[in-house]
């Protein structure tokens, strides 16, 4: 029978086997199993693939433990199936039998699920998507080799599927905001031409927006609420999501770019008390799920994540779900790694966070998954929940103290420039030396979860009115400035700074000791009009804008530049000191601190309120037969110009200027080199080289 075909009617269902968990599909019919331990009947449900109308159902035939099973004959790759699972009340909720169930292990939904309060009212079948039955044979492993980025290499961008593509003039129309898309020749030529090594893609498993959100006329654009860690998000998809999303990571690959997928391990979209029953709350709500007992005694879901409800990832049923679903995605799907939503919660055992939990140490012995990617977004909002620098070693991290004490040291907030240093050579105050590579900070000055960085320097205060809350979602404390005018202006000097802080700022994250990470579109200057909370907002707030003027060409082409700079060399990429013991191989003979005087920096000058500017030299040793790398940085977050007295080394050398981030364009910065004396603009960072000179 043509698995395209609609499944006939089933006879004689076998028994079958409880493993491999899901659908799996053979010559002469396919295994079902699936977890639901306090069941008390479990029915599989047949579709039509063309209408998604009901065939039959049928009761699962066997249970194993608390895993239900059968194997169906004529029922092959391609058929679309759901469940219906009958339990008992309990002290959470009873599942009635008219709410279709998604499988937990689906690996391809039939299409996008909607959030419908009609028809989820009564039977949820036409609001929820049918799973589909996957052959491995039919989405076998890339031939295409993965890349291998060297960790202090690494430049990852964060992208959204959709809004990286959608207004793109040379995509094709139908394939806009879709997986084809994203792997368009020229969106990969733009990101090949800015140098930056990773993509990092917000969620692309599938998600439900939020009802409360959808009743607004609204939706989650961001993914951030999974019905499933398997299956990639249909919307994306113009046909096919599996085929197409891994011919994206295969187009990627071939340019010689990694993928991340951010996943989101910590909630469901089935909310808590009250929220919908889509898959887990009827299979396992006891099991899937962190629980905990109020003052009164009532069981209710824990709240880690601020969406109702707390995956339980401790649990051995989730947490063999989770390291499944992530080998799918690194294998078959063929992603490099991952980065993690609310990461504290993969550490919870069950409520409490412990860096070497059973999910983590898993992890990081399963021999697929350990030679992946890991970044972690080191929080979540339960009790001790702020784990910066507690995870193990070699997992990544989000550095939010990083992002403010960038943010406010160029706004010109005092009495930030040790902690600005210290950020600067790669916030080993958090990932300390001899235990974490000097990479392990991931450095952000914007994330998708706040202002672009062009909105950073024209907004004082969020403006997120479309968003239906009245102005009170989103961060309150941005730490940005607007220098004069709130939001657009067409005053020739406002501007001229607005460019200028995006430059000190872009400069700082890319020449900073770390994982650089970039919001995608930011090189382009693009805006979401003060909007610092856009999660709700499918539309061109959030998609990426690639028309230019003169003035967003030119900070495209300093992005361009400042990458090129630090990919070329091997200090600023990577500085190895001498009492870091991580490493054996030393590259760094000595790093020095100046005064714009020339003097050397003593500890009560670091804590000196007005101290906005400084100098720092970076000497590196002989490595093999390559010319020691030496650079002069010199940082003026004042508004003054500022006399700097570089270092003297020798009378037949001196400093290059490489980068001056006065220069609104790379054309007019100058080709000089100076030997003493260099008059540091208000507001800028520069960097120089030392070069002997040859007779």
């Amino acid at each position: 029978m043509d698995a395209k075909q609609n499944v006939t009617k089933v006879n004689h269902v076998l028994l079958g086997e409880a493993f491999p968990l899901g659908a799996t599909p053979y010559d002469d019919g396919c295994n079902f199993a699936v977890y639901a331990p306090d069941a008390k009947a479990v029915a599989l449900c047949l579709f039509h693939n063309d209408t998604e109308e009901p065939i039959e159902e049928i009761l699962l035939p066997e249970k194993s433990g608390d895993i239900w099973h059968g194997f169906f004959p004529n029922v092959k790759a391609g058929h679309l199936y759901g469940y219906r699972v009958e339990r008992g009340e309990g002290q959470l909720h009873g599942v009635p039998t008219d709410k279709l169930l998604i499988d937990p292990y689906a690996k391809k939904l039939s299409r996008p699920i909607h959030w419908d309060a009609r028809q989820y009212k009564f039977d949820s079948q036409f609001m929820v998507p049918k799973c589909v039955v996957v052959a491995d044979a039919d989405y076998p492993e890339s031939v295409i080799r993965k890349v291998e980025i060297p960790k202090h290499k690494r430049i990852v961008y964060e992208a959204h599927v959709k809004g990286l593509t959608k207004l793109h003039p040379d995509v094709p129309k139908e394939h806009r905001g879709k997986y084809l898309g994203a792997s368009h020749p020229a969106v990969i030529a733009h990101l090949k031409a800015l140098g930056i090594t990773t993509v990092q893609f917000m969620p692309m498993c599938s998600f439900m927006p939020e009802p409360y959100i959808t009743e607004k006329g609204l939706t989650n654009y961001w993914g951030y609420n999974p019905v499933n860690f398997f299956a990639p998000e249909p919307r994306y998809a113009s046909k096919d999501a599996l085929a197409e999303i891994k011919h994206m990571v295969d187009e990627y690959h071939k340019a010689g770019l990694e993928v991340i997928v951010d996943v989101v391990y910590n909630h469901t979209a089935e909310g808590g008390k009250g929220g919908p029953i889509l898959s887990y709350k009827g299979f396992c709500p006891y099991q899937a799920y962190l629980l905990e007992q109020t003052k009164r005694g009532e069981l209710v879901y824990s709240n880690h994540s601020g969406c109702g409800n707390t995956v339980h990832t401790s649990h051995p049923y989730m947490m063999t779900l989770i390291l499944d679903a992530m080998r799918f995605w690194a294998t078959t799907i063929g992603v490099d790694g991952f980065r993690f939503d609310l990461a504290v919660t993969l550490g919870r055992e069950p409520q409490a966070y412990n860096k070497y939990a059973g999910l983590i140490r898993a992890i990081g012995q399963d021999p697929v998954l350990k030679q992946t990617v890991l970044l972690a977004e080191p929080w979540d909002i339960g009790l001790g929940g702020y784990q910066v620098g507690n995870f193990p070693t070699p997992w990544l991290e989000v550095n939010d103290k990083y992002r403010d004490t960038a943010r406010a040291f160029w706004r010109g907030d005092e009495g930030l420039a040790a902690d600005f240093a210290t950020r600067f050579m790669g916030s080993r105050d958090l990932f300390h030396k001899g235990y974490r590579h000097i990479s392990t900070s991931v450095n952000n000055i914007t994330y998708h979860d706040g202002f672009t960085l062009h909105d950073l320097v024209s907004y004082a205060d969020r403006h997120n009115l479309a968003n239906l809350e009245e102005n009170r979602d989103g961060h309150g404390h941005n730490l940005s400035a607007n220098y004069g005018v709130e939001g657009e202006t067409q005053d020739k000097n406002i501007l001229a700074l607005r460019e200028r802080q995006k430059r000190n700022l872009f400069a700082t994250l890319i020449f900073s000791q770390g994982t650089p990470h970039i919001l995608g579109g930011d090189e382009l200057s693009r805006t979401q009009n003060g909007n610092n909370n856009a999660y709700c907002q499918d539309n061109p707030i959030s998609w990426t804008q690639w028309e230019m003027n003169k003035r967003q060409q030119d900070f495209l082409s300093f992005c361009q530049y400042v990458i090129r700079l630090k990919q070329g060399s091997t200090l600023l990429s990577e500085i190895k000191l001498e009492d870091d013991h991580y490493s054996l191989s030393k590259n760094v003979s000595q790093i020095n601190w100046f005064k714009p005087d020339g003097t050397d920096k003593a500890s009560e000058d670091w804590n000196a309120a007005h101290n906005k500017a400084f100098g720092v030299e970076i000497r590196g040793c002989a490595v093999g037969e390559q010319t020691p790398e030496h650079w002069f940085m010199c940082v003026n977050a004042s508004d003054n110009d500022v006399r700097f007295n570089l270092p003297s080394l020798s009378p037949k050398g001196g400093w290059t200027l490489h980068l001056d981030t006065r220069y609104a364009s790379l054309s007019e910065q100058p080709k000089i080199c100076i030997q003493k004396v260099f008059l540091q603009a208000g507001k800028s960072l520069t960097l120089f080289s030392f070069n002997e000179f040859t007779s």
